[in-house]
């Protein structure tokens, strides 16, 4: 019975003890919108090998965006980089696919079975935990393992006995689109079981190169290398057992080889595929980080490394939350990924190659997203060598960037320009404001200053001259203008910590740019024009790309100054104005089609979008008003309906970690609604106990009492056996190791918190 092989596989193969990854479900976010891929990778790796499931249309690729969707039944190979959450595509480099029988060239149609080398699956063969995936192929009857090192993936495929072993790579295939997206590839043989490459991408991030070099476990008795495009083609054939010369080789835009191994005795064929972003010998030194072929003994390194990083955090909840808060663990540590070969050589965003110094260069920067908690979060839980890694990669990144400022969202090292902001900025000065070391201050401050002040990006020269991005010469200027204003406030707070008072006073001042373009008249932010006159007619439901916002509306953008909670309440007259405010987010009865036109704006509940960035402060706002209490109903009330220990157990897009980091937080009972504050605003705890074990060597516990659905409210809190009254945690506290208890009860406290000073900070006093 082959359909069980899986299953037996994976039971016989491999085992261990109980351990904090059986309480990852990596499926979770594979379906619906969550945009997350099943497959196996390393923390931070590299490489990410994991099959695709997409289809080969440009305008299905957002569904496909991590390559995987768990409603497909078909799949089309297994390459070896991925995005996990992102809301845009690109990456699948290097795709290969075994099959058995008569060779198919073309990928087929999901919709016609044996049209082409993409294969049926069932998930009842599928198997999949970090760091290592398995399936049964249906229909090129072969079973697939992969595991993977930091740089390097490896497949294990075992064919039915007797059959013809065949191995399919078609350098085509991209998850952004496979139309006109490859500018040049490259297919060399070289001796009998090697094969280098490389191509060369236009797709999100444009002229991206990768380099390959794939390594297989027998030698190779015939091969095929082709270039598929029109009116051309070039075939290079190997007679058994004699060795390929080293100067077999093809090039060209639509590249694909073939490899046979004949019908092998044990059935099984093995591939190792290092990837490098600097050359092919790059990638072939890169192989020398997996020098064996035991298959088994690299899914145990790759769990071992997974059961490492997850040990920063140890978990006692109810299994479905168990679960989600680990599998939000994992997803938070796939992002940044290494981005530099064995002898440190990295592409940098001038696409020359560099050499790191004293660090590990990193990229994959979804930093729109993730500096608002998944960077706070790694903070707490990340090793400090990793997190200066981090901040390095960004500071070495603005050296070579040809416009002299820091990454905005870069993968593979290059810039995408996608989003707004300057984010970065707060993700180096809360490391700083945490007391990080290991990179240069002095450096680091003059290259936020650089990106703050290059006036060509963003409408910078507008903002800077008027206080505000007008809208007749910017699109999206309302959400530009808070943003730039949150992260000047970043700035502020390193400079003024580093003893630069003349920088912390500028950028204090302009952290207050938010109120250039808050209306009290209307209780809103709204975008202003050149002439300091609010653009009208004014609909705080309109969204639309290109439109005041960002990937949001009015509803959404007009509490987005973390920093200054103070000074929103100031403007809407009081703690009174600001919780009716809140209220009316999370109440309004909305037509679902009002949002419907804007793919990113999910896991809606009222105005308020869970499945997007600019609504996860929200809910925590209540207590900048003195009432901490409604927090701790909404994120019961945000818990319950947008997060599931299913597929599309995700609301939205998990990009790059920080819906998941979102979560992580709150399941803690707290939340950075300010990077930079060295605060963390008190919510409610979704867990029985929970421990950290922090970078410096100490643990702080998580304890909650009374935990139960029908006890949404903290009753009161207590940090190491003192009460405690203010309804913020400050960094200092955590590090420092100890406990924090909270006791949860069927009614709200709603004295707790609601003095001014039990509040969190912001700019303006209370």
């Amino acid at each position: 019975m082959r359909s069980l092989a899986i299953a037996a596989l994976c039971a016989c193969t491999f085992a261990h003890a109980a351990s904090r990854t059986d309480n990852v479900d990596v499926f979770i976010g594979t379906g619906g919108d969550g945009h997350t891929f099943p497959g196996a990778t390393r923390p931070f790796g590299m490489v990410q090998l994991s099959p695709d499931t997409q289809v080969r249309h440009f305008r299905q690729s957002y569904p496909w965006a991590a390559g995987y969707r768990y409603e497909d039944d078909s799949i089309l190979g297994f390459s070896h980089t991925h995005f996990s959450g992102a809301g845009h595509s690109d990456l699948g480099d290097v795709l290969l696919m075994p099959t058995s029988g008569d060779v198919k060239l073309e990928p087929g149609y999901p919709e016609r079975p044996f049209s082409g080398y993409r294969s049926r699956f069932s998930h009842k063969d599928e198997h999949a935990e970090p760091g290592y995936y398995a399936v049964r192929l249906l229909d090129n009857d072969v079973d697939v393992e992969l595991t993977a090192s930091e740089r390097v993936g490896l497949h294990r495929y075992r064919f039915r006995p007797g059959a013809d072993a065949h191995v399919i790579l078609d350098l085509r295939s991209s998850i952004y689109d496979w139309s006109g997206k490859n500018l040049w590839s490259r297919l060399r043989l070289r001796g009998n079981d090697t094969v280098t490459g490389m191509r060369e991408t236009r797709g999100w991030a444009p002229g991206r190169q990768l380099y390959f070099a794939i390594r297989f476990s027998r030698p190779i008795v015939g091969h095929q290398l082709l270039n598929r495009e029109e009116g051309v083609e070039y075939k290079g054939f190997a007679a058994p057992g004699k060795t390929p010369a080293d100067k077999v080789l093809v090039e060209g835009k639509a590249l694909e080889g073939t490899f046979d191994f004949g019908q092998p005795a044990d059935a099984t064929v093995l591939v190792k595929v290092a990837v490098s972003a600097v050359s092919e010998d790059g990638a072939l030194a890169n192989l020398a980080e997996m020098p064996g072929w035991d298959f088994d003994a690299e899914r145990r390194h790759a769990h071992d490394a997974w059961e490492q990083a997850l040990a920063a955090v140890d978990v006692d909840a109810p299994p479905a939350m168990k679960r989600m808060v680990y599998t939000g663990l994992y997803h938070a540590m796939l992002a940044p990924s290494l981005f530099m070969d064995t002898d440190g050589k990295y592409r940098g965003p001038d696409n020359q190659v560099h050499e790191a110094q004293g660090f590990r260069f990193h990229s994959t920067f979804s930093l729109w997203d993730t500096y608002r908690a998944l960077h706070p979060l790694l903070t707490l839980i990340q090793p400090e060598r990793r997190n200066v890694d981090f901040v390095r990669s960004l500071i070495e990144s603005q050296k070579a960037s040809p416009y002299g400022i820091l990454p905005v969202w870069q993968f593979a090292g290059q810039e995408t320009w996608c989003m707004i902001g300057y984010h970065a900025v707060p993700v180096i000065a809360d490391a700083y404001m945490k007391g990080l070391k290991g990179f240069d201050a002095d450096e680091a401050l003059r290259a936020m200053t650089s990106s703050a002040e290059y006036g060509p990006y963003g409408g910078l020269r507008y903002y800077m001259k008027l206080g505000y991005v007008p809208i007749d010469l910017e699109p999206e200027a309302a959400s530009k203008t808070v943003e730039y204003a949150f992260d000047d406030w970043t700035i502020a707070r390193m400079a003024e910590k580093m003893g630069r008072r003349d920088v912390a006073d500028r950028y204090y001042k302009r952290a207050q740019n938010w109120r250039n373009v808050f209306d009290p008249v209307t209780g809103f932010v709204r975008a202003k024009k050149s002439d300091g006159q609010f653009r009208t007619p004014f609909d705080p439901v309109r969204s639309n790309f290109g439109s005041d916002y960002t990937e949001g509306s009015a509803w959404q953008y007009s509490w987005y100054m973390p920093h200054d909670n103070a000074g929103l309440v100031q403007m809407l007259g009081g703690d009174a104005g600001l919780i009716g405010k809140i209220d009316q987010v999370f109440d309004a009865k909305i037509d679902p089609a009002v949002y419907a036109h804007m793919e990113d704006i999910s896991g809606l509940i009222g105005h308020y979008a869970h499945g997007n960035e600019p609504s996860h402060h929200v809910a925590y706002l209540y207590n900048y008003a003195g009432a901490p209490w409604k927090t701790q109903a909404r994120l019961a009330q945000i818990v319950a309906s947008q997060y599931h220990d299913t597929p599309d157990g995700l609301a939205g897009n998990d990009d790059l970690g920080q819906m998941s980091a979102w979560l992580a937080f709150t399941a803690l009972g707290f939340y950075p609604v300010a990077p930079g504050s060295n605060e963390y605003v008190i919510g409610r705890p979704f867990v029985d106990r929970a421990v950290l074990n922090l970078p410096n060597g100490k643990r702080f516990t998580v304890r909650t009492e009374g935990l139960a659905d029908a006890n949404p409210y903290v009753g009161s809190v207590t940090l190491n056996g003192r009460p405690l009254a203010r309804s913020v945690l400050r960094h200092a506290d955590i590090m420092a190791g100890g406990e924090l208890v909270f006791r949860m009860q069927a009614t709200p406290n709603k004295a707790w918190g609601k003095a001014p000073s039990a509040r969190p900070y912001t700019q303006t006093p209370y």
